[in-house]
């Protein structure tokens, strides 16, 4: 069976908003702590800045007010501000204004100038938000710029008297959430107040949370959209309390992450699949005598490929700290989406299913054993929403254990890219069309199959390397380069790059650190190896400086980006030996 259908779909209220349902929270929990930010800037322990409903409330209120007085409704905002409590009242005070926001980032993010400089001229701003902290780099940034935006600081904003704003329009823009793909032409992909609002219920029934008895913890970035539903749409839709942290305190220290849903009863988080590994690694066996994580309720693992060695592996270095292997909870899901397409049950761990991985790639799900075996974690069944399997090509679904493309629909689906017409027909609203609703279908550009009703994504379409005719999944490519001990741990990127006799396989990796490894004996043995495990003879394998792999902002490896800089040769430019 080629569809995922949820038992019934979830839906979002017409005249509502994060913004109204804050001020609903407001009067329900009133002196209750809805924002915790933890700072640890100065690097002690984390000092814990925090706003109250009520409080979060007035200055989401004050920033409002200000905003009505520079910017009509419909005119996009933007937020240029590090994690904070300020970014979480800037991004409000937006949409309570009727404004379009644009969640961004400070300029300081290293290696994300052209990317924020481009999303900038994309989504042209009349007022970009920030604080106080932030707001001497973010007028330098602007000055430079052919956006000249009105720039407001939302820490040195007055207080404002309450005001009636209208009753938002459900399909109007709430927000642009831009995609992390290309650093030079960003995509900012419309999400509507029913699409967001559907979603961080959709969420909150997946995951369990409730008013009073969750609240969610996270260090992934608010301009990233797991982020920024986990941080501020879900906790808004339900009424939680919620914990932030800095992306960069996180990776100084993974065991604050561990820390802080130790002190939060009921937490729910989420992260990417190297963090788990990071986390099993760096922490330390002095650090989890600090630990009690038998209260974790949720841990989301989605936005890249889940692996099974890393869930065991992250299992085994906190089951002493009280953790339960059934709050590991694989997802998948995409910024066209709003976030969140599927997720696996609560109550026991993710199915893990090993497949032959020549046929898988070739495009069949087969069970199987053995060296040419691959394992796959499911990402569960759809929350609220559509899923099928589709030929890329045709559209034609494709039938039962067939690899295809993972097409989505559901009220979370957004209604395009901003201001890019073409991109968006090729992408959102593709037949068939529901005969009830006229809802069609979003291509999101990732591979995948359904097993005994369960959705298993194998890898992205532009991802794929193509040598020879034959397909080859690149994590695949990934995980046997960093079997090798020269090889840091998750530091390695496989991609294709164009040639005179057709496409050919690079890999680019970090060397170990500590490491006085013979380089050119550890690329002749990792071409051996992924020639012996995969038939691939690579083009070229390049070792960099631990840190020198292209990575997102929220520290996943960049493929893409990995790619660009290799065919432009500033990659290879930093090549060690």
């Amino acid at each position: 069976m080629e569809t995922i259908s949820p038992p019934v779909p979830a839906t979002g209220a017409t005249t509502e908003s994060f913004a109204t349902l804050l001020g609903h929270w407001a009067r329900r929990l009133g002196d209750r702590i809805a924002v915790t930010h933890l700072d640890y800037r100065d690097g002690g322990d984390g000092r814990a800045v925090t706003l109250t409903w009520r409080e979060l409330d007035e200055r989401v209120e004050a920033v409002a007010a200000r905003l009505s007085e520079v910017a009509g409704p419909g005119e996009r905002a933007a937020v240029l501000a590090g994690q904070s409590t300020g970014y979480v009242v800037a991004f409000l005070g937006a949409l309570r204004a009727g404004l379009v926001a644009v969640p961004l980032f400070a300029p300081g993010l290293p290696g994300h100038a052209g990317r924020l400089a481009a999303a900038l001229a994309d989504c042209g701003p009349r007022v970009v938000l920030t604080t106080a902290g932030e707001l001497d780099a973010v007028t330098r940034f602007l000055a430079g710029s052919p956006v000249a935006p009105v720039v407001v600081d939302v820490d040195a904003v007055p207080p404002a008297r309450a005001r009636d704003w209208p009753d938002p329009d459900p399909d109007a823009p709430a927000y642009l959430q831009y995609t992390s793909g290309s650093t030079r032409s960003p995509a900012g992909v419309v999400l509507t107040h029913r699409n967001v609002l559907a979603n961080a219920r959709q969420a909150c029934a997946a995951y369990g949370a409730e008013s009073g008895t969750t609240s969610t913890v996270s260090w992934l970035p608010l301009f990233h959209d797991m982020g920024l539903i986990l941080g501020i749409g879900a906790p808004m839709a339900r009424g939680l309390a919620s914990v932030l942290m800095n992306p960069l305190a996180f990776l100084e220290r993974p065991a604050r992450w561990l820390r802080a849903l130790s002190a939060s009863p009921g937490a729910i988080s989420a992260a990417p699949n190297f963090a788990y590994a990071y986390c099993a690694s760096r922490v330390t066996e002095a650090d989890k005598l600090y630990l009690e994580l038998s209260r974790v309720v949720a841990l989301i693992n989605g936005s890249e490929p889940v692996l099974p060695a890393t869930i065991a592996k992250f299992h085994d270095a906190f089951a002493g700290c009280g953790l339960r292997p059934e709050v590991h909870r694989s997802s998948y899901g995409l910024a066209e989406a709003t976030v969140l397409v599927s997720v696996t049950g609560a109550g026991k761990p993710p199915r893990q299913v090993t497949f032959d991985r020549d046929r898988l790639a070739a495009g069949a799900a087969v069970p199987a054993t053995g060296a040419s075996a691959t394992t796959l974690v499911s990402c569960g069944r759809p929350a609220g929403q559509r899923v099928r399997i589709a030929d890329p090509v045709t559209g034609e679904a494709a039938g039962p254990g067939e690899v295809g493309e993972i097409r989505v629909s559901g009220p979370n689906v957004g209604r395009g890219y901003w201001g890019r017409a073409a991109a968006s027909a090729a992408t959102f609203g593709l037949p068939p069309l529901d005969p009830e609703t006229g809802e069609g279908w979003l291509a999101t550009g990732d591979l995948g199959v359904v097993f005994d009703g369960e959705l298993f994504v194998t890898g992205r379409l532009k991802d794929l390397v193509v040598v020879d005719g034959r397909n080859h999944y690149p994590q695949d490519i990934e995980q046997t380069v960093e079997a090798h001990p020269a090889v840091r741990p998750h530091s390695a990127a496989a991609f294709a790059i164009g040639g005179d006799d057709g496409e050919a396989a690079v890999v680019a990796a970090e060397r170990a650190k500590d490491t006085q490894a013979d380089l050119a004996a550890a690329t002749a043995a990792l071409r051996a190896a992924v020639s012996a495990g995969h038939g691939l003879r690579l083009h070229d394998v390049v070792f960099l400086a631990p840190g020198e792999v292209p990575r997102t902002s929220s520290g996943k490896i960049s493929r893409a980006r990995c790619r660009e800089s290799y065919l432009d040769g500033t990659l290879t430019a930093r090549r060690l030996g």
